[in-house]
């Protein structure tokens, strides 16, 4: 069920992303034919009076469809109500109007849940550091910790029970790259200890491959008023889209070091069936985060994306008329082709590691 409910927040993510570009389009009074939610056989259809709406097999994805792009389309080309005849801001208002729509909901998901779960008044810390996401060719995985586990000592030095213990246990890691350390660890009560040594990472910091997090449990409150929920949840909104840039600019410059913390749909799911096990209130940060993900993503000057399109509305814009079709074609192929085969690539991948890296996303909201 978990699992399930995980592809439900996607489809919705999905839906509310397309239901941008359709509400943009139809407000305008431009023509749409067709609104799909998935891909593949269709499974239900409505023809309403100018758009057909229906639902695809594969809910992964979604799109709206213009009477530009259907060469069975009887709408005249000349019609000004097509997409392609419509000034450059009307599409490019059209062709944002997803990423706003994505931005929106993950900020509302947000209010939702602290409206939910309540305001965040302090942590309640227990000895030991928590173990999160273990990647699988680590250091720390061919060790034997696994997420779960508590670290109570690092080197015979006990990690308190304060904020001190992570930043404590973190220097001690990144301060003994190809040095061996000892670890204490608690697991399913038992504790055991272990020996590993930090490999030497490309800031000269010793790394072992596992992410970190106090070992304590969040106390909330009930909030103030409403304005006080809005407010935190714009501070959060904040804190994660800021995050998300950061990943991605991290990405460009070190893609060495993280393209091996990219996931495909495969560990999407996973991630978020795992929230949904342990709390379903979590799922609610799962779909903040992947919704405001789904955004940066979609506004990158990347081929077949949201920001591919905008890209050459601002050539049209700058040089009085639009990019050659052919040439237009051609870009959007090539990019789709480039975009699946990387899909498919992760989806190889994390289907034969399904023990790959899971982002701790509760800390956000402690």
């Amino acid at each position: 069920m978990s699992v399930l409910a995980a592809i439900a927040v996607l489809a919705v993510l999905i839906l509310v992303h397309e239901l941008g570009h359709f509400v943009a389009a139809r407000s305008q009074g431009i023509l749409v034919n067709r609104f799909s939610l998935g891909f593949g056989p269709v499974l239900l259809k409505y023809q309403g009076s100018q758009t057909e709406y229906a639902v695809r097999a594969f809910p992964l994805g979604g799109f709206v469809g213009f009477p530009d792009d259907d060469p069975d389309s009887d709408v005249p080309p000349n019609d000004p109500n097509l997409l392609r005849n419509r000034p450059v801001l009307d599409r490019a208002i059209v062709i944002s109007a997803g990423v706003i729509a994505n931005l929106i909901f993950a900020y509302l998901v947000l209010v939702l849940q602290l409206g939910i779960v309540g305001i965040p008044k302090e942590l309640n810390y227990q000895a030991g550091v928590a173990v999160q996401p273990v990647n699988q060719e680590s250091v720390a995985y061919q060790a034997g910790i696994r997420e779960g586990d508590i670290i109570l000592a690092v080197n015979g030095q006990e990690l308190p029970a304060s904020e001190k213990s992570t930043p404590l246990l973190t220097k001690e890691i990144q301060t003994h790259p190809n040095q061996q350390i000892e670890l204490k660890i608690l697991r399913d009560n038992q504790q055991q200890t272990l020996k590993l040594t930090p490999k030497l990472g490309a800031d000269g910091k010793g790394v072992v491959g596992v992410a970190l997090s106090p070992n304590a449990t969040a106390v909330y409150r009930r909030p103030n008023s409403p304005l006080e929920i809005f407010g935190i949840a714009a501070n959060r909104f904040q804190q994660l889209f800021v995050g998300t840039l950061s990943g991605f600019g991290q990405l460009i410059t070190n893609f060495q070091q993280t393209a091996g913390q990219v996931s495909g749909p495969v560990n999407i799911v996973k991630i978020g069936a795992k929230l949904a096990d342990d709390n379903s209130v979590n799922l609610l940060s799962f779909a903040a985060i992947i919704s405001i993900n789904l955004a940066i993503i979609n506004i990158l000057p990347l081929p077949a994306l949201d920001g591919g399109q905008l890209a050459f509305l601002l050539i049209e814009g700058l040089r009085g008329k639009p990019v050659p079709a052919r040439i237009q074609e051609s870009v959007m192929q090539t990019g789709l082709v480039l975009l699946l085969g990387l899909g498919i690539f992760l989806i190889v991948k994390e289907t034969t590691q399904l023990t790959s890296q899971l982002e701790w996303v509760q800390k956000l909201f402690q």
